[in-house]
């Protein structure tokens, strides 16, 4: 019965299984596709806007929720249990089943880079497709300033950091494979509005004098890749 009723639903949508099951994977491994990202993720965007609903109904049960940027043209899965904008809190708890975790300096420079988005989106620095240019060194600078941290100081690492970056579709930059990382020029995406919450960016802001001392607040055990979502535990 269910899946006399898939591909009916599929037939509506002119999509095969097969192109259903790659959009499904690709968004629930990833977490978010960002039309603007790849051809790849192009076509798995523009597929997606003739199966929404479909998607929607696939996912609800099992407590994940989704989010869809028509403007910017990005999908984002949030895990159960997770703060999403524009949406009413679940009620029940969940226990971080589906979530990522991420290291003290994944979440340090995540907060920064949507402390340097608000910036340069008051002062009007924003391109067409709402992203905003960031150099690595300003990056490094805000974390210093904000919150008495540092980017990692092996190449490697450093290149890991930016990877997992944009990985969460955060950043979009060039030049990975150089030897030259410093020279990177960031691309910060206007995802980094949603990834963060309001919560988050103001105790951020109106207590700068307990970041060096409160490191608890960025322990990897306590962060997930719906980033600070206020869920019980």
């Amino acid at each position: 019965m269910i899946e006399q009723a898939l591909e009916e639903a599929l037939t509506q949508c002119r999509l095969t299984r097969n192109e259903f099951s790659e959009l499904l994977v690709r968004l629930l491994d990833y977490g978010v596709i960002c039309r603007d990202e790849s051809n790849v993720e192009t076509v798995l965007y523009d597929r997606f806007q003739r199966c929404e609903s479909l998607i929607r109904e696939w996912i609800a049960p099992l407590g994940l929720r989704l989010q869809h940027d028509n403007r910017f043209q990005f999908i984002r899965v949030y895990p159960p249990g997770a703060e999403v904008p524009g949406m009413p809190d679940q009620e029940e708890p969940h226990h971080g089943g589906f979530r990522a975790r991420l290291t003290q300096q994944e979440v340090a420079a995540i907060l920064v880079l949507r402390v340097e988005y608000d910036k340069s989106l008051r002062e009007g620095q924003v391109d067409d497709q709402g992203c905003v240019a960031l150099t690595l060194e300003a990056l490094e600078l805000g974390m210093r300033n904000l919150l008495k941290m540092s980017l990692p100081d092996k190449h490697v690492e450093r290149k890991q950091l930016l990877k997992k970056l944009r990985q969460l579709r955060l950043i979009q930059f060039q030049g990975e494979d150089s030897d030259v990382v410093v020279d990177i020029l960031l691309r910060v995406r206007p995802t980094i509005a949603q990834f963060v919450s309001e919560t988050a960016l103001e105790q951020l802001l109106s207590e700068p004098e307990k970041n060096e001392a409160d490191s608890e607040r960025l322990t990897p055990v306590s962060e997930d890749h719906s980033l600070f979502a206020e869920t019980e535990h």
